[in-house]
């Protein structure tokens, strides 16, 4: 197993960090401008859970199917974080109606990519 036929790889991968990373300037721009997150901020959440659920879904069937990660339980730990992390940016920002919403939804949209690149590594450690 090589890490090009890792499920977590490519396109799939790609897709979530690229949304996370747009969210994350935009995001960004409203805390500068002293602004609560608005519902387009949500929705761009959504988006990236989509993704996410997505990316999630590639890496179960690959298990499935009989592939493995090198490290199985920290990949299940990333992937179950990876699913969570924007419902809960979701919630966080609703709860806190000012600029500092805004500030959670960039720092989440920060961490995301930076655990979808610990997922791709936790599962490229098979071949050893």
């Amino acid at each position: 197993m090589t890490g090009a036929a890792s499920p977590v790889h490519g396109l799939v991968a790609t897709v979530p960090i690229v949304l996370c990373l747009a969210l994350a300037a935009w995001a960004l721009f409203a805390t500068v401008r002293d602004r609560a997150p608005d519902r387009w901020q949500l929705v761009g959440l959504g988006v990236v859970e989509a993704a996410l659920l997505v990316l999630a879904a590639f890496a179960v069937l690959a298990i499935a199917d009989g592939q493995r990660p090198g490290e199985p339980g920290v990949f299940a730990g990333y992937l179950v974080t990876l699913v969570f992390l924007p419902p809960l940016a979701a919630v966080l920002a609703r709860l806190e109606p000012t600029r500092w919403g805004s500030v959670i939804v960039t720092v989440v949209c920060l961490v995301i990519p930076v655990v979808v690149v610990r997922l791709q590594q936790t599962w490229q450690v098979a071949g050893g």
